[in-house]
């Protein structure tokens, strides 16, 4: 995840795609548990995982893809009704 994260901050343009992408996957209430990180409910992480690439759904997506996703994001924003 710090290739990924080291990826987005030297793109500005996908910074704030970024965070909403984050806080759109964050489990319901997350800040309410400690500690207090936005993220996807682990069953839900490896559910897509493993959807997307196959296996157990163990592992991490490559950084391009997950760029690639992002970029994704930003294009088709306002899009989707």
């Amino acid at each position: 995840m710090a290739a990924l994260l080291g990826a987005v901050l030297v793109r500005p343009g996908l910074w704030v795609t970024g965070l909403t992408v984050l806080f759109r996957l964050a489990r319901p209430g997350w800040w309410r548990r400690w500690p207090p990180v936005p993220r996807a409910d682990p069953s839900y992480w490896q559910f897509r995982m493993e959807t997307v690439y196959g296996g157990d759904g163990s592992g991490r997506p490559p950084t391009a893809d997950a760029l690639a996703y992002l970029r994704w994001c930003r294009r088709t924003r306002g899009v989707r009704g």
